[in-house]
């Protein structure tokens, strides 16, 4: 059983595959999925990304670092609405971001973070890593770092890395486990290469899984079988 997960997830969990806003059916799904893994005894830490709002390198017209400071915003913006929403559903939750000083969010101070986990508490890092040209996985494999999780855990839309796309070829072969050298080797996009740095310099063991899959996040927690994980040789 993993104590205390890193749970890396997309702004289209908060919308659907495809769409944009907030649709509330894919985020009570998301709440149940959380109930059940803090009723289990596990901390958990959230990033989440904007892609339900917007994606700032899709904004061609603007320069790279602003268009990345609006994606960071948007990130703040899943964060505190993810805030009241979980809070209404009984989900102790507090946002930290070093990008915004709003009254509903918290700085970032390691000794916090864990006061808020022995407290109970839900965290979401809100804001990316506060720098421009960065995006949320890189921010995630920063934050399971910073809150020396057990595991970064990416929730997809696929049940695992394969040695090609799945949509694409129906002979695509999915790795059960996989070392990061392997991962190196094959030349497989597991995240971004300064996320995957991240989490091969300092030991931080990677699962990615299907989210979508109803019970596979408390079945990860458990470390059952489900989707595939990255660990050091």
């Amino acid at each position: 059983m993993y104590k205390r997960v890193l749970l890396k997830l997309s702004g289209e969990v908060l919308s659907g595959e495809g769409e944009k806003g907030f649709n509330i059916d894919k985020i009570i799904y998301l709440i149940d999925e959380l109930k059940s893994v803090l009723e289990y005894g596990t901390n958990i830490g959230i990033v989440i990304g904007a892609g339900n709002l917007f994606r700032g390198r899709e904004m061609k017209e603007l320069s790279p670092t602003i268009a990345d400071q609006i994606g960071m915003l948007g990130t703040v913006i899943n964060a505190l609405y993810l805030k009241d929403l979980f809070e209404k559903h009984g989900l102790r939750t507090v946002v930290v971001s070093q990008v915004t000083s709003l009254p509903s969010i918290r700085p970032i101070h390691y000794d916090d973070i864990n006061l808020y986990f022995d407290a109970g508490y839900l965290v979401i890092f809100a804001g990316g890593t506060s720098n421009p040209f960065f995006t949320t996985d890189t921010a995630a494999a920063l934050r399971a770092v910073e809150m020396k999780a057990d595991i970064l855990i990416k929730g997809t839309k696929v049940s695992g890395i394969f040695d090609k796309d799945p949509k694409k070829y129906e002979d695509a072969i999915k790795f059960d486990k996989l070392t990061f050298d392997e991962a190196i080797e094959k030349e497989l996009k597991i995240m971004d290469t300064e996320a995957f740095s991240i989490c091969r310099r300092y030991n931080m063991k990677i699962l990615v899984m299907d989210f979508f899959k109803k019970g596979n996040l408390l079945r990860a927690i458990r470390e059952e079988n489900v989707g595939t994980l990255v660990v050091p040789k």
